[in-house]
């Protein structure tokens, strides 16, 4: 179960960090807009397969922080990526981006209760943002900043750090985790439309 869950991880984080090039070549034919809507149909139909039971919330405030999960995980988030994929680099995205985790916990320590920001973890947080900087960059440093672009996949990490907060709320809300990933989707794909 140990094993399993490890490799479970290491599919996902390989899967996650193919989505920056992938998507980069995806936006040479597709707008950002078309991938993301694109990506979350495909994905709200597979949650749909797996829990097809309608997930039933017990108040507005629950209902009111899946749709503040929808916007900013989903519509925020992979808009400001994908917009910042059409003015900088996968790989300024891909480090930039992994700054989340930075954010989460500083927004975490302010807004949940016993979240702490430990030494560890900025330490912890300098050893894994430099070696992702290591493969993203592959030895072939040349600082290309595009302070556009740039600053809009900066954005997209701070609004991750919102919907983690979000989720974390929500997962104390005692629903099934895939329905309620399913919901986030579908409110995502909501805001997507106009």
């Amino acid at each position: 179960r140990y094993l399993l869950g490890h490799l479970a991880v290491l599919v996902c984080i390989l899967i996650w960090g193919l989505t920056f090039v992938s998507t980069k070549i995806l936006l040479e034919d597709l707008t950002p807009l078309e991938i993301l809507f694109s990506r979350f149909i495909l994905g709200y139909v597979a949650l749909l397969i797996i829990y097809p039971r309608r997930l039933k919330t017990n108040s507005l405030k629950e209902e009111l922080f899946l749709m503040a999960a929808g916007i900013s995980g989903v519509t925020l988030y992979f808009l400001l990526e994908n917009i910042a994929l059409t003015y900088t680099f996968a790989s300024n995205v891909g480090v930039l981006v992994a700054t989340a985790p930075l954010f989460t916990a500083i927004l975490a320590h302010f807004l949940l209760q016993g979240e702490r920001l430990y030494g560890r973890f900025v330490v912890g947080f300098i050893i894994a943002f430099t070696g992702i900087s290591l493969i993203a960059f592959n030895g072939s440093f040349v600082l290309k900043l595009n302070p556009l672009g740039d600053f809009l996949a900066t954005s997209a990490a701070a609004v991750w750090a919102v919907y983690s907060v979000i989720m974390r709320k929500i997962s104390e809300f005692g629903h099934n985790n895939i329905g309620c990933t399913r919901k986030v989707f579908m409110y995502g794909l909501i805001f997507m439309l106009p």
